[in-house]
């Protein structure tokens, strides 16, 4: 068990790592265009912060918290979504007293205990955004199509925008004292998971991938044709909004989401590449959330990106990296040349920004050499005993095959320029 990863659970490895990076260099550059701003906030908060923003009655709380008491018998959890805690970051701090709309966005492991799957981990990660301060529709836009961008900018184009307005608590009470009303005499035909959530989240119903319950809710009344004037008109304007900016999207009256805090804009981003598990993101608006863990009645709204699911459906695409290499000059040593002598140029390289490294297992030339090439240095530098006499070094294009000597003095600035022209 010490040399095991507890389950759900796995390391990324140096020669994953790359791809990691891509995905978080490409995010905090579109978050910086789009105007947002990071936060990052502890990976355990209060229990109570998800039993009353998440809701004691979705799978997460119900399921897949993992909770914990500590010394002082105080009840924490590991958070399992980002949201809630941006939330409480955003009343403890005051941010409601700055600038508003606030833009954020966070990019950090979650933990749910939840059935390992391919992209699913119990620890995960997960890229998201929050914006609070308006309900103003066009920033339901601008959220969802940073969304879009975000895949398009990872290499992924086969993805659906996937739409719906889940109402706000007016509308969906009136809505729901229907659904419960068309469905009491299906009751007991429906999955155990259906059955308990039919009297205090009959919505969930709805989202249930079960097909028989499914087709005990082919011909239900939808929320969409129930919606009050105030919601009706605001989806009206979302989609005004896409369809200016001509993102292509699908209505779905059947999307509800998972949690509790959502109201009104409700979207989800499906992509057949990853088969049955579809999804690759998706939020919402939460309009109540802050007034419902004691804070003012600020409005919001944002999305979550799951990191190890964007990560495989790109390797599903065939969508590759942009060619880069951890060493751009390899420096070996020939004959009596010390290894302190080499350390001296590989530091004097680092300084003028170039990447470089050299060996440090008393290889043989020829075996330096090998070892360069396998780390894929574009330039050798080989000090030998005789160049070392006239402070030269011995400058190899690993690609070209040319060579030729250069002075030490000046051997530092002439690779600076030449990677940095490599690079163009």
């Amino acid at each position: 068990m010490l040399t095991k990863a507890p389950r759900g659970t796995r390391d990324i490895l140096p020669s994953e790592v790359e791809q990691w990076q891509f995905f978080e260099e490409k995010v905090r550059e579109l978050c910086r265009l789009f105007g947002y701003a990071e936060i990052r906030t502890p990976v355990f908060e209060h229990t109570e912060l998800f039993l009353r923003s998440v809701g004691e009655v979705t799978d997460i709380v119900a399921k897949e918290m993992y909770t914990f008491t500590d010394r002082g018998d105080r009840s924490l959890t590991l958070r399992p979504e980002g949201t809630a805690p941006v939330a409480r970051a955003f009343l403890e701090h005051k941010l409601y007293g700055e600038a508003q709309p606030l833009k954020v966005y966070y990019i950090g492991p979650m933990f749910r205990y939840d059935r390992p799957q391919a992209g699913r981990y119990r620890q995960f990660h997960q890229f998201g955004v929050e914006v609070f301060g308006t309900k103003e529709p066009s920033l339901d836009a601008e959220v969802i199509t940073l969304s879009l961008y975000v895949f398009r900018a990872l290499g992924l184009e086969e993805f659906t925008l996937q739409l719906n307005s889940v109402g706000c608590p007016h509308c969906r009470d009136e809505y729901r004292s229907c659904l419960q009303e068309e469905l009491h005499e299906k009751l007991n035909r429906f999955c155990p998971d259906c059955a308990g959530r039919f009297h205090k989240n009959p919505l969930r119903i709805l989202d249930c991938k079960q097909e028989s319950c499914q087709e005990l809710t082919a011909n239900v009344s939808l929320l969409l044709d129930k919606l009050c004037g105030d919601c009706a008109e605001h989806f009206a304007a979302v989609r005004e909004s896409l369809d200016v900016l001509g993102e292509p999207y699908v209505v779905n009256p059947r999307l509800v989401r998972g949690l509790d805090y959502y109201s009104k804009t409700a979207f989800e981003i499906v992509s057949p590449v990853l088969g049955a598990q579809s999804s690759l993101g998706g939020g919402g608006r939460y309009d109540h959330l802050l007034a419902t863990i004691g804070g003012p009645d600020v409005p919001g709204i944002g999305f979550g990106i799951g990191i190890e699911r964007v990560l495989l459906a790109r390797a599903a695409a065939g969508s590759s990296l942009p060619e880069s290499k951890l060493t751009d000059v390899f420096v070996v040593t020939a004959g009596n040349v010390s290894a302190a002598e080499a350390l001296r140029v590989v530091i004097a390289l680092r300084r003028q920004g170039v990447a470089a490294d050299k060996d440090y297992l008393g290889r043989s030339l020829k075996a330096q050499l090998k070892f360069a090439d396998k780390k894929q240095a574009r330039y050798v530098v080989i000090l030998g005993d005789e160049e070392m006499k006239r402070d030269q070094a011995v400058l190899r294009d690993m690609q070209t095959g040319g060579q030729e000597d250069v002075a030490l003095t000046e051997l530092a600035s002439m690779l600076a320029g030449l990677v940095k022209g490599a690079k163009r």
